[in-house]
This record gives C-alpha cells, sequence and structure tokens, in this order.
C-alpha cells in the first residue's frame, strides 16, 4: 500500500550512533502537530519566563511549577510521530478505542473510535484517493464517549477511493472545540497521509462500505495509519 510522503522508508539512514551499520535500532522521529501553536505557544512562552524569573522571584517560583507542567504536557498532547504505514485496504484514521461498530440503513458499517486526551491527536486517511469533500458543519459538545456526540461540531470528508465513496467524520468533545483540516477538497491523498488535527478528547468515524466485514473488535486498540480496520 501507499505510504505518506513524510513517513520515512523503514530501510533510510539515520544520523548519530544509530547510524548504518551500528546495528541499533533506530528512535522513530517526533514532531509538533500543525495547528497546536495558538495554544502551544502561549503556554511555553509563560513556562519559559517563569522559570527565567523563579530565582529572583517567589510569585514567579510558584507559577513555574505548575507552567511548566503544563507546557511539557502540551508537548506530549500535541506530539506527531511519524509511521510506517500499515498494511490493508482500510486503515485507522485515529489513534484511540473502537467506541462501536454498527450497521447502517444503507449497507455500510461505521467504526468510532474514541480518542483520550492521551493519544496522538493527527489524524490520517484511511485510503488513498481524492478529497472530493470537506464539510465543516456546527454543533454541541458534549464529551465525545457520549452517544449525543454525533451532533457534535464535526467536519465530514468524503473520498473517492478504489472502493467508491469512503466518508469520515471528525467529531469535537467537551473540550476539542476545534477541527484543523490539512487537506482541502479537490486534493490528492496517499492512505495514511495527515488529514487534520482534532484538539483534545474527541472521536473520528468511518464508513466502511458495503460488503466490507470489519478486522477489529469494540475496546481493540487502533493506531493511526497502521491498525487495518476492513477484513479480506
Amino acid at each position: 500500500m501507499p505510504h505518506s510522503p513524510s513517513t520515512a522508508p523503514s530501510g533510510s539512514p539515520s544520523s548519530g550512533a544509530d547510524g548504518p551499520g551500528s546495528g541499533a535500532p533506530r528512535a522513530p522521529r517526533v514532531r509538533l502537530a500543525r495547528g497546536a501553536s495558538p495554544w502551544l505557544a502561549p503556554t511555553v512562552a509563560t513556562a519559559a519566563l517563569s522559570l527565567a524569573r523563579a530565582r529572583k522571584s517567589k510569585r514567579a517560583a510558584l507559577v513555574a511549577v505548575p507552567a511548566t507542567a503544563l507546557a511539557a504536557g502540551m508537548l506530549w498532547f500535541f506530539r506527531d510521530p511519524e509511521r510506517e504505514i500499515g498494511q490493508g485496504r482500510v486503515i485507522s484514521p485515529a489513534d484511540g478505542v473502537v467506541q462501536s461498530i454498527m450497521p447502517w440503513q444503507d449497507g455500510r458499517t461505521r467504526v468510532a473510535i474514541f480518542m483520550s486526551p492521551l493519544n496522538v491527536h493527527v489524524n490520517r486517511a484511511p485510503m488513498a484517493g481524492t478529497v472530493t469533500s470537506v464539510e465543516h458543519i456546527p454543533g454541541g459538545y458534549v464529551p465525545a464517549f457520549n452517544k449525543e456526540s454525533e451532533n457534535n461540531e464535526r467536519v465530514v470528508w468524503h473520498f473517492d477511493t478504489e472502493l467508491g465513496d469512503i466518508e469520515m467524520v471528525q467529531i469535537a468533545g467537551a473540550v476539542a472545540r476545534r477541527i484543523v483540516p490539512y487537506v482541502p477538497s479537490g486534493a490528492k491523498v496517499e492512505q495514511g497521509e495527515r488529514l487534520g488535527l482534532i484538539r483534545f478528547g474527541s472521536r473520528v468515524d468511518v464508513y466502511l462500505p458495503e460488503g466490507v466485514e470489519t478486522a477489529v473488535e469494540v475496546g481493540q486498540t487502533t493506531t493511526a495509519g497502521v491498525t487495518r480496520l476492513d477484513r479480506d
């Protein structure tokens, strides 16, 4: 299956102690997600400023501890690791846990994946194809694990693929009130390519076409760009 252009091939050389011939495993490269700066920049700036003043000001010292902890948490939340793209016709667009697998009236099967604040929140293309539409729909902000979250703020994607139309829905949660698409309608995407970011806890739904069986179960952990959702 095709790989995301930003994903390094498994055999590519690395620098430093893990260079060619070293035999040591390479640590995956991690970057920060696009769209993180409105939250991350002020948090890191506050932590840096309070740390710089901590020696001269007790007040700054008191602020430095929680500010640094919050900045570290933000850096962890907005991480965007490289992935070796998995095999399969349809792969998971999100890190998380399969919340439900539901047959739809039109013959499709909806796979809902719940993303906690501890998961990577960059979503990836479930298949290679052309983005035929990206639609933002206003809505509520109930917790993403709640059944009523289907009416939350969301972005609905449609892809023209070798299996026909594939629908994917990014759903905002109680804290996540901003979905940041990376790719416009009309763009061609590779399987596993980064599509967008949902800030904080949220949910992603994928609708498998009629006749495509699921390879995952409710409660199973998924990895974006890696876990296969369909069965041969």
